[in-house]
């Protein structure tokens, strides 16, 4: 399996520790590191591009970058099509029929099955699968080099080696078991959580004696999680309803009543031990087999009642009692399709708090409240006022730059934008991603960049700045962080985009600071955008795959001040 990324740290913890467990979680998680899990090559810098991009000046047009090098002789070739995108930019999801019954399929049995070029673990890494994912291949074995189960081809490309990470067996417990796919019609793929008060991580539903052996101090714990009012009983019960065929009561009185579900997993009923995805059950009486701590994120695939209490499966099949955790919602904020909700000029409010204001004489008069977000049509006029630039809106308003930026097409369209390629420009003094189609812009969005700014990215969070290209995806990934003091793990992070090293974009379910600077390196966009821009870049996730890997040819990301 390989190495999940590893964030980079940041300020100590113990210097400016939040209230709350989220809270702290949410400042750490807002980071990347220096790698990442399975690249195909080296990394896919255009150097000359990227030291020119590194010192441009503010509003500096993007400086041309080298063409493309050819792909591998072992990769499959550039634009190689797969399917049409499955999540559009307006955020619409068509998704592809399933595999036909009868046709050659295989499965995943790992949280990531390696898709290569060629059949040989010599070769370059094109995919990932998922466990639970099912997909067709060709009915004959191709080779063995390296995999004593068979090599086999699968559609619409690459070769999975048949052994400990994928199975010609549809009936596999693990593959039964997580057959809960990453859900791409909504903004996150799974039900996700932050853990508020650390616990015990299941491999079977606990019993009593379980229960009094490993959370001796349940009731007292039962008793502070019904009193709080911000991620306590009362709140977001909805969040773990995602895939709920039942409506149950009110937490409280689920669990004063001891209700069971009917539709308990069936890989966990009558006292059953969970399939070992995880890794971590080592005998048949397991129970306890991990702890969960205050710096832990996840993402869930089952939710149900046990004997009253709440326990949530995550995506790696532990069990994990649910009242240990914030249900998390995430951002609703989403960008806006250029030439269809809006066009050139206009603004993205990237602050709360401003203000509309009308001219009477040569003072400013307040008109009105400016929606957090909100994208404003303006046109084209900018003037000083009070020594702080303005917009004028086409409604006559005008708006100030501390709380708005003015989003223009670029100065100078790029190489790869004449070449027709698509590319993001992403502003970090503005905030703001702009996604092309060669010299057509069809997205913005606002973004959350390194939270030190412009600063020294090699010494600080700052993002890196340069011109790069895509060349891993993941729907999701593990981000973690061992550095002493700022230990914390949050898996599943959605629609992950790896561009340089460590750096990427990713959805962030966290936080909903976006139009402010708020990561460790990385680019983080709200879950709604992430999912969009998902899809919509090079290389593609074919159907039914977690991820995707090419150097060379990925989107261009063209980061600058």
């Amino acid at each position: 399996m390989d190495t999940p990324p590893r964030t980079r740290a940041g300020a100590p913890l113990a210097a400016r520790r939040p209230a709350f467990a989220f809270l702290a979680l949410a400042a750490l998680l807002a980071g990347c590191g220096k790698s990442q899990p399975g690249s195909t090559a080296d990394s896919p810098v255009e150097a000359q591009g990227s030291a020119a991009a590194k010192d441009a000046p503010q509003g500096a047009s993007p400086p041309d970058a080298p063409a493309s090098a050819e792909a591998a002789e072992d990769e499959p070739p550039p634009g190689q099509p797969v399917s049409a995108p499955i999540v559009s930019l307006s955020g619409v999801a068509t998704l592809p029929p399933p595999p036909p019954e009868g046709s050659p399929r295989l499965a995943s049995t790992a949280l990531l099955t390696r898709v290569y070029a060629r059949p040989s673990t010599s070769a370059k890494r094109v995919g990932f699968l998922r466990a639970g994912a099912i997909v067709e291949m060709d009915p004959e074995p191709a080779g063995t080099d390296g995999c004593p189960g068979g090599w086999r081809k699968i559609k619409p490309f690459g070769y999975v080696c048949i052994g400990p990470d994928a199975t010609l067996d549809l009936q596999h417990e693990i593959v039964r078991a997580a057959s809960r796919r990453p859900d791409v019609t909504d903004k996150l793929p799974y039900m996700y959580g932050i853990v508020t008060r650390g616990g015990p991580a299941y491999a079977r539903i606990p019993t009593e004696e379980h229960l009094a052996q490993y959370e001796p101090n349940l009731e007292k714990h039962l008793d502070r999680w019904a009193k709080d009012e911000e991620s306590g009983a009362a709140y977001g019960l909805d969040v773990w309803l995602k895939w709920s065929a039942e409506r149950p009561p009110p937490a409280l009185e689920a669990l004063a009543q001891r209700i069971t579900d009917r539709d308990i997993p069936w890989f966990l009923r009558d006292g059953r031990l969970a399939p070992n995805l995880s890794g971590l059950i080592k005998s048949d009486d397991a129970v306890k087999i991990d702890a969960i701590s205050r710096r832990n994120g996840m993402g869930f695939v089952e939710s149900f009642l046990h004997e009253g209490r709440r326990y949530n499966v995550t995506t790696d099949l532990r069990v994990v009692p649910a009242d240990r955790f914030r249900p998390i919602r995430g951002s609703d904020y989403h960008g806006v399709e250029i030439g269809k909700d809006i066009d050139f000029p206009f603004a993205l409010v990237r602050r709360p708090g401003g203000k509309r204001w009308r001219v009477e004489g040569k003072k400013l008069v307040s008109a009105g409240e400016l929606e957090w977000r909100a994208a404003v049509p303006l046109t084209g006029k900018q003037q000083f006022f009070g020594g702080k630039l303005h917009y004028e809106t086409k409604d006559g308003a005008w708006i100030d730059d501390r709380h708005a930026g003015r989003i223009d097409p670029a100065k100078r369209m790029p190489a790869w934008g004449k070449r027709g390629e698509k590319w993001i420009d992403i502003n970090l003094t503005k905030q703001v991603l702009v996604a092309y189609e060669g010299e057509t812009p069809v997205y913005a969005t606002l973004i959350s960049s390194g939270e030190a700014g412009l600063e020294d990215h090699e010494t600080s969070t700052a993002t890196k700045r340069g011109i790069f290209r895509i060349h891993t995806k993941y729907i999701s990934i593990t981000m973690d962080s061992d550095a002493v003091g700022e230990e914390f793990e949050l898996r599943d992070v959605p629609y992950v985009q790896y561009f340089e090293e460590g750096y990427a974009l990713h959805g962030a379910y966290w936080h909903d600071k976006f139009g402010r600077p708020k990561s460790h390196g990385c680019i983080n966009l709200s879950p709604e955008d992430a999912r969009r821009l998902f899809f919509w870049t090079e290389p593609a996730v074919p159907p039914g795959w977690h991820g995707s890997a090419r150097s060379l040819t990925g989107t261009v990301v063209f980061v600058h001040p």
